[in-house]
């Protein structure tokens, strides 16, 4: 942040010279009104914290940061060592991380005490609820805001602030951005909290009025050990010191986790819990059924039942949106209002239709890019027994064993399922498709054995799986694209190229639809 977006935190004390508040570091120099972790955008009056990343230490870029106009330096120990003398203060803690956040909130004149937070965290259907939970916040009246992968809004309205590529940004970052929204009028914000977030610590600083947990499945093993620091890195949201009230998805095809945080919430007594989902939850759904491109829902609730409806299809979606009026009714808030802002609520890049003109198959493209968020998808895709055609793939750089799974589990709910590419990154596009194809062709041939044919293809670069899959389907068919959702680029060899799912798959049709083939 540049320093007309901060303000001078006068954070010491001068008759001792050190931190007038306890969550300050001591010996922070007055003048202070920025916290940046980046060297490259720092500016004059910013505090750089120099953390160690994955190639070297954020300390290197000490003097750098200096001379862009930083008063002082954050730092471990590693790093301070690095820096050696340096002719602004170096101050020295053992856990930078824990101190940046708070620091940052200070900076921004507390933000998150002027907002109502909520969070989202779970391996799938994040962006889903957390937009659904805005169409609610909105119905009711309130001016929201929402963080997430899909990027950053305030009623609908995207803000002019450079992205990252995660899911929820670092501490620093995340502050200066509450401050933006308290100031466009924003009373809510609903933000979705990624595993990685709580283990760097990324909403320090911040206390949610509410959070919402919607499931556990492979992903990020890459960066967490196993399954288990990957569900205890989502259940440490479900504190006092984050939160201050709960909302769990249990059962209802969503495994083991669910149940084990809410009976770990009951357990220490600490937080108010709604449970969504299985026959004994809070919020479950009495009935289910699709019409007319709608799904219509009976719901139980702790007031009675509710109907409602959702253009977004699948079982998956009915929890989504019942986790999501939870939430509304955990801030006591009405839920029969809110659930007539999930009647036209939709989310890009989660089973968004792509309409096409003439005599097309049902068209959707998904974020889908875990073995567990395939299979929903699909079989979603699939109801009514309509004929999917899969267009998949793995990113590079990533967990490379849910490759395999994910392969797996288009094979299960598809007819035809074309392996293709994501996001390769820095790998072989061709090794990643080989990889998913392992694990489609042990289901296909565990479904052969049972009488059913799928039909499986290697279809290369991602156009032309697109291409071919519009040149498959007949018009009562579905083509589910699958991977990359609402991304606007493909990154291939370290460079991110254009590519929007929902365009491709527009100038496909039309090319198709002109005589051309594949």
């Amino acid at each position: 942040m540049s320093a007309a977006e901060g303000r001078d935190v006068s954070a010491v004390d001068p008759a001792t010279g050190s931190a007038a508040d306890p969550r300050l570091p001591a010996g922070l120099p007055t003048g202070v009104t920025g916290v940046v972790l980046d060297s490259r955008q720092v500016g004059p009056g910013d505090l750089y914290v120099a953390l160690p990343g994955t190639n070297t230490h954020g300390a290197r870029f000490a003097a750098a940061a200096r001379d862009a106009g930083a008063l002082a330096i954050l730092t471990d120990p590693a790093g301070a060592a690095l820096i050696g003398e340096l002719d602004i203060p170096v101050l020295q803690v053992a856990d930078p991380r824990a101190v940046m956040g708070p620091l940052a909130a200070v900076v921004h004149g507390e933000p998150a005490q002027r907002l109502r937070l909520v969070a989202v965290t779970g391996t799938n259907g994040k962006t889903t609820t957390a937009h659904l939970i805005e169409a609610g916040l909105r119905a009711v009246g309130d001016h929201v805001g929402v963080i997430g992968t899909n990027g950053f809004a305030v009623d609908g309205r995207p803000l002019d602030r450079r992205r990252t590529t995660v899911t929820t940004p670092e501490s620093p970052d995340l502050h200066a951005l509450l401050a933006d929204m308290a100031g466009q009028g924003a009373a809510d914000v609903v933000m979705e909290v990624s595993s990685i977030a709580m283990a760097y610590q990324r909403t320090a600083g911040a206390r949610f009025e509410v959070s919402a947990f919607t499931n556990l499945g492979r992903d990020h093993l890459d960066f967490h050990a196993d399954m288990e620091e990957y569900f205890e890195a989502k259940a440490s949201l479900f504190t006092p010191e984050h939160s201050r009230r709960a909302v769990v998805v249990i059962g209802d095809g969503t495994g083991e986790y669910g149940q084990r945080l809410a009976d770990r919430i009951t357990a220490a007594g600490e937080l108010p819990l709604l449970t969504v989902g299985a026959p004994e939850a809070d919020y479950h759904p009495l009935e289910v059924r699709t019409a007319n491109g709608r799904t219509e829902i009976l719901a139980a609730t702790p007031h009675g039942e509710l109907r409602f409806s959702t253009p977004l299809p699948g079982r998956y979606n009915v929890r989504n949106a019942l986790t999501a009026l939870a939430c509304v009714d955990s801030l006591g808030l009405d839920i029969g209002t809110a659930a007539r802002g999930l009647t036209s609520a939709t989310v890009p890049g989660r089973m968004q239709p792509v309409v096409l003109s003439g005599d097309a198959p049902q068209v959707f493209v998904d974020f889908a890019h875990t073995p567990q968020a395939v299979e929903a998808a699909l079989t979603a895709a699939g109801e009514g027994g309509r004929r999917v055609i899969a267009v998949l793939g793995c990113g590079g750089d990533r967990d490379r064993k849910k490759r395999g799974p994910m392969g797996a589990a288009a094979a299960r709910r598809a007819a035809v399922v074309l392996i293709t590419d994501d996001n390769p990154r820095t790998e072989d596009p061709a090794a990643i498709r080989a990889a998913a194809l392992a694990g489609a062709r042990e289901a296909v041939d565990q479904l052969a054995d049972e009488g059913r044919e799928v039909d499986l293809r290697d279809a290369g670069d991602r156009r032309s799986a697109i291409r071919t899959a519009l040149a498959l389907a007949a018009p009562g068919d579905v083509v589910a694209v699958l991977g990359k959702g609402h991304e606007q680029g493909q990154e291939i060899a370290g460079e991110i190229r254009p590519f929007d799912d929902a365009t491709v798959i527009a100038e496909c049709w039309s090319a198709l639809s002109e005589g051309e083939r594949p």
